[in-house]
């Protein structure tokens, strides 16, 4: 896994993702192949429920590989998002870096209540 260099930034692209998390399995947010010669600030991840009536956890890891591979680090874990709510996850003040061959994903406790919204810098 390689730590690119950012001082000598050539380009900054900001990203976004919305995801319905379908199913109680671990459902990929953000992925940073490796050697794909990037590091992503995370600058936010929202989770909303959107459900009217019911509460649903949530669970956020940091994998340490791609596509939800190696070892899950919670950012979030188990966390309730009460019906018809949103649950700030991390923002700006608490961003936070994904290098190479590193994931982020998402369990939800109840299938097709939450979606869960990422941004992120792309830097190369």
């Amino acid at each position: 896994m390689s730590n690119p260099n950012i001082v000598s930034v050539a380009a900054i692209y900001g990203e976004i993702s919305n995801t319905a998390l379908s199913t109680t399995s671990a459902t990929q947010l953000v992925n940073n192949a490796a050697s794909s010669g990037k590091v992503l600030k995370i600058n936010s991840i929202v989770v909303a429920n959107n459900n009217g009536s019911a509460a649903a956890d949530i669970t956020i890891n940091v994998y340490s590989a791609a596509s939800l591979g190696g070892t899950a680090y919670p950012v979030a874990s188990t966390i309730s998002v009460p019906a018809d709510a949103s649950l700030i996850v991390t923002d700006k003040s608490t961003s936070f870096y994904l290098k190479e061959n590193m994931s982020i994903g998402a369990t939800a406790g109840t299938a097709n209540y939450l979606t869960v919204t990422c941004s992120w810098d792309e830097i190369s």
